[in-house]
This record gives C-alpha cells, structure tokens and sequence, in this order.
C-alpha cells in the first residue's frame, strides 16, 4: 500500500467522519425539534380549545363542538375530530381512522400517544368535553400526521448528506493530486505520514534539515499538515458559530408567528418582521462560510441607517425573546453609514443575553445615542452585570461568563460587527452593553419616556 494511498485514504476517513458526525448531530437536533413543534401544536390545540369553552359555555356539547370547528380549521397535516357518545360528530381535515376513534371514545381523562395506520405514524391528542345540562361524553381529538412532517427533515437531510458525498468526493480528488505531486518513497515521509495515521495527531511536524529537495518536501509536508489542522478548527468554529447565531432569529420568527392574529394589519406587520429576520439567517449562513475561513472584506454592506428607526426595530423584534418589560431608554435622530442587519444582529444577540441573564419580568432597555460624532447603540438589563475582572474577557471567542450558556461565542461576534464597523463594544456599570461606531448627518437626540 503507497504512502499516497495511504495520506489519501486517512484524509478521506477523518474529513468523511467530521461529515459523519455532523450530519448525524443535525439529524439528530432537528428531529427532535420537529418532535417539540408537534407536542407544542397539540398543547397549543388543547389551549385553546379549552380557552374557548371556557368563554363560550354551552348546553348542548355537540353544538359546542360543531361552533368550535367553524371557527378553528385544522392546518396542512392535521385534522381534527369530535365525538359525542362513541359517535362521529364532525371533522376538520383528514377523516379519522376508526381504530383511534374507538380507542379514544372512552377515555376519562387527557391522552397524548401514537397511533400507527397504513398510511403513516400519527401523533394524536384527546381531550374529553363536557356541557352543562348535557349528560353525553364529548372527545376533542387532533391528531398530526407525524411522517408527513418527519419526512420534510429527511428531504433536507438526503441533501445535506449528498452534498457531503460531493464534497467528499472532490476532496479525495484534490488529495490524490496534491499526493501525487509532493509524497515520494521517503522514508522519512512516509514514517511520519504512518504516525499521523495511526494517531491522527495533525500537530507533529517534520524537523526540516538542510535545504535540498528533501528538505523542501519536508516543509511543503509541514505546510500541509497545518493547513489541514486549521481546516477542522475552522470546521468546529463554524459549526459552534451556526448553531449560536441561528437559535435567536429562528426565536423571533417563532414567537412572532405564535402570537400572530387575525388582524390584517396585525399580520401585515408580523410578516414583515418575519420576512426581515428570514432574509437576515440567509446572510449569516452565507457569511459564516466565508467567517470560517478568515475574515474578509465585505463582512459589512454599510449604507444609511436610521438609528431611532433600528432601535424601534430592534425592541420590536426582540419582545418575542422572553417575557420581561422592555423599555427604550432613548432615540437617536441620526443617520450613519452601517450595515443595518448587523447592527441588528448585534443588538439581538446583546438582546438575547439580557433575557438569560434576568428573571421573567426584568427590566431590559435599548437606546441609541450622538456624543462628540459617535454613534451609541446599547443593551442594558437589570441582571447581575459582568464582573470588572471579566469585562475584558466575555468578548473573546469561547469564553463563557459566569453562569452563562451556549458556547461563549454570542459577544465575540458583537465585537467583530463593531470592528467591521470601525467601533467598539465596551460594558459599562456590570449590565450595560454598549456598541459605539462612528457616526454621520447627526440630529438632535429625542429622549422616550
């Protein structure tokens, strides 16, 4: 077996098992994501359902059910179905499958479970109902049709794992050249390249000797071997970078369709800040590939940006974050050249650590001031601060301050959205985050109440 084959095929295992890993950690959270969002849709279901009935008591619990049903139509891949006495009343969707509308025509009390038909998995929650005046027994059932769901996770998961394969491909190809043009039968070589197979160690190096050809393969070796180390650490900074930066637009999103009405104006505006935080998680997918590599111009679009309009913007969007009482300390009348989304991104990000950081119904604030020609943007909470021994250190990559999640990566990508931006990001009084940047066509800052 050739040395050449043998580098090739090592870096086809290690870059084929990273891929490995990685799409079974994703097919891993997402299935169970896609578990959650069901059980949530039921409890959501079995809410209001028993919201309704408490505002709306009836005699008559076929009547309540029939009413119920007008005013709740079951969405893609659900159904609904009532039954007074054992006996199918009404319907809302898909047509019930009999064995689940016999085993649930008797219950006494909430029941969750599954239930297996020909055509797929379903996830199904009864609800017993019952009316004043009304002696008959009344069943509530939703049922979800679990492989319908499952399957989208899987369509996206057969693409992640055939591009993979690609990719895979084209780097065992790439390998074999490069192989090729650097591996000759060295002992030397061919040793060490069997002690990093046996070993997977990417961090031993040739002692480079002399400055004859052999020397020189051994430096092109050693170049090799960092490139392919920093490689898999840009791939697990990536990885930990993606999972972070996402969970808190794919909050907002959530929370705002959740709450979501039926006021047109109430949608028009939810889905523009849906649509805002949709077109926000495509740019950091797409710059988080170019971050892992190095940093690169045009990290930042700048253009002009309203900061009293961002601040807003901001508050907005992240009231989905938790429930505390969210204020807006002061606006900014000013226009700066900046890219908005990172700003956003960057306020957001400062925004969901304050939630982590405060007890449901703290005080969170965010403003936007002009001093002296710079821009102020900040986060503020009522939490327990940052130490003045940490105050340095929770900026820099992986570093966790006390009692904090996640993966300590949220305030170094607020640092590097103020660097782009020719600013600074600094905490003041323990709580206090602030973002300053250079400012432009200043105006006279209004105060809020």
């Amino acid at each position: 077996m050739s040395a050449r084959f043998r580098i090739v095929a090592w870096m086809l295992a290690v870059v084929g098992l990273a891929l490995a890993v990685a799409i079974t950690a994703a097919a891993t959270v997402l299935l169970a994501r896609e578990d959650q969002v069901i059980n949530d849709e039921l409890r959501n279901e079995a809410g209001k359902l028993r919201g309704y009935v408490a505002q709306r008591p009836a005699p008559d619990v076929e009547a309540l059910f029939a009413d119920y049903l007008r005013v709740n139509v079951a969405d893609r891949w659900e159904s609904f179905f009532t039954l007074v006495d054992g006996r199918l009343t009404a319907r809302s969707g898909a047509a019930p499958p009999p064995g689940l509308a016999a085993r649930v025509a008797t219950l006494g009390t909430d029941e969750t479970g599954w239930y297996d038909t020909p055509g797929g998995l379903l996830r199904y929650g009864a609800l017993p109902v019952s009316a004043v005046g009304d002696a008959r027994r009344g069943h509530f059932v939703i049922v979800v049709d679990y492989d319908r769901h499952r399957a989208e996770v899987v369509d996206a998961l057969r693409v992640l794992a055939l591009s993979a394969l690609g990719g895979l491909a084209m780097a065992g190809a790439a390998g074999w050249f490069v192989a090729g043009r650097v591996l000759s039968p060295v002992r030397l070589v061919r040793q060490a390249a069997e002690r990093i197979g046996d070993s997977a160690d990417l961090t031993r190096r040739l002692t480079v000797v002399g400055n004859d050809d052999v020397a020189a393969l051994a430096r092109t070796f050693n170049h090799m071997l960092h490139r392919l180390e920093r490689a898999f650490a840009t791939q697990r900074e990536f990885l930990d970078d993606a999972g972070h930066e996402l969970r808190t637009p794919i909050t907002v999103v959530r929370g705002h369709l959740e709450l979501m009405g039926d006021d047109p104006a109430e949608r028009a505006e939810t889905l523009a800040l849906v649509t805002d935080e949709l077109d926000r998680m495509s740019r950091i997918v797409e710059d988080l590939l170019t971050l892992a590599k190095a940093e690169q111009p045009g990290f930042v679009e700048p253009d002009a940006v309203e900061l009293a309009d961002l601040t807003v913007s901001v508050v907005a969007k992240a009231r989905a974050l938790g429930e505390r009482t969210w204020r807006i300390d002061s606006l900014a009348e000013a226009v700066v050249p900046a890219d908005r989304q990172r700003l956003t991104q960057a306020l957001m990000q400062l925004a969901a650590n304050a939630v982590r950081h405060t007890a449901p119904g703290g005080e969170i604030a965010v403003g936007s001031a002009l001093r002296d020609g710079v821009a102020e943007l900040w986060v503020r909470d009522d939490g327990p601060g940052v130490p003045p021994e940490d105050r340095e250190r929770v900026f820099q990559r992986f570093v966790r301050g006390r009692g904090s999640g996640g993966a300590g990566l949220g305030l170094a990508i607020v640092r590097s959205i103020a660097e782009a931006h020719g600013g600074r990001v600094r905490v003041e009084d323990g709580a206090r985050f602030v973002i300053t940047i250079p400012a432009a066509i200043p105006a006279e800052e209004e105060p809020v109440a």
